[in-house]
């Protein structure tokens, strides 16, 4: 089948001081799936007061450690993938500026997940993950876990809730799903109200109405994916993370129906980087 994904390259996000390999190798096999190319990324942070402190030697000193990680992990990933071309660069700036500034020419970026604190994310200078994830403009994938590619009938999962980036979601997880010959589950997780004037049966048939709506047609143009329709009751975030349990990735838009407007990750997402083991796709509205 012909892909409609543009054949940019997959940018790695590589962090010196932190192991890279789960992340990469992740990215250096999706690139082998999609033909593309790899990118990998480290960034510098900027000096913080020279006015005061002569931080020039450490800079200096970050900048060779990012060379020797750049030319340790391109190595890694030619033994791995020796078909996948694979360039690095070295930039100077916030690695979450940085990133996503690529992130408009790339075809996804992929991190690792460094396990932070809900605090730490927001306190470190280190934290990528929500802020790119909440500002890229492309999908964004971050792997916090080795991939569970013994699982018997392997899958995919997609949450699905009628929003706009939920449907861009569900685009990315058929192609997913087809360029992995895997099954694909798409979830949608009700919560009971606490007032409605409606019954529970009504809004429940109506959110499975919804999903099969959502996902018609798909069917037609990936007839290899085996596509399940599933609708659970509860907590979005431990619906989702208890069906990707052993799935190879779970695809969510970047905010839906119930998400916040602040750093415009919505609050499923930023459950899922906490609590799924599987590798999470965050997909933005196109």
């Amino acid at each position: 089948m012909t892909r409609t994904t543009d054949r940019h390259d997959i940018v790695v996000g590589i962090d010196p001081v932190k192991n890279w390999h789960l992340a990469l190798a992740w990215a250096v096999d999706e690139a082998r799936l999609r033909g593309v190319g790899l990118r990998l990324v480290v960034a510098v942070p900027p000096q913080h007061d020279t006015q005061h402190v002569d931080d020039t030697p450490r800079h200096l000193a970050q900048r060779q450690a990012g060379t020797e990680a750049l030319r340790t992990a391109i190595a890694w990933a030619h033994s791995r993938q020796p078909a996948v071309k694979a360039t690095s660069a070295l930039f100077d700036g916030s690695p979450a500026g940085v990133l996503n500034g690529l992130s408009s020419e790339a075809a996804m970026i992929v991190l690792g997940s460094r396990h932070l604190s809900r605090t730490e994310e927001f306190l470190s200078a280190g934290s990528l993950v929500v802020p790119v994830a909440a500002r890229a403009h492309c999908p964004v994938v971050v792997v916090g876990d080795a991939e569970h590619v013994t699982q018997e009938t392997p899958y995919v999962v997609v949450g699905v809730d009628g929003s706009e980036s939920s449907r861009a979601a569900l685009a990315w997880a058929f192609e997913e799903a087809d360029l992995r010959r895997c099954a694909l589950r798409a979830i949608a997780v009700w919560q009971p109200p606490v007032f409605s004037l409606h019954s529970g049966d009504t809004l429940f048939h109506a959110e499975r109405r919804l999903l099969s709506e959502t996902t018609a047609g798909w069917a037609e143009k990936y007839p290899d994916v085996r596509l399940t329709h599933e609708v659970s009751i509860g907590s979005p975030v431990e619906a989702l993370a208890n069906a990707a349990e052993h799935a190879l990735a779970v695809v969510v838009g970047r905010r839906g129906r119930g998400g916040y407007t602040g750093m415009r990750v919505g609050s499923v997402v930023h459950g899922l980087l906490h609590r799924a083991h599987c590798p999470v796709i965050t997909v933005p509205a196109v």
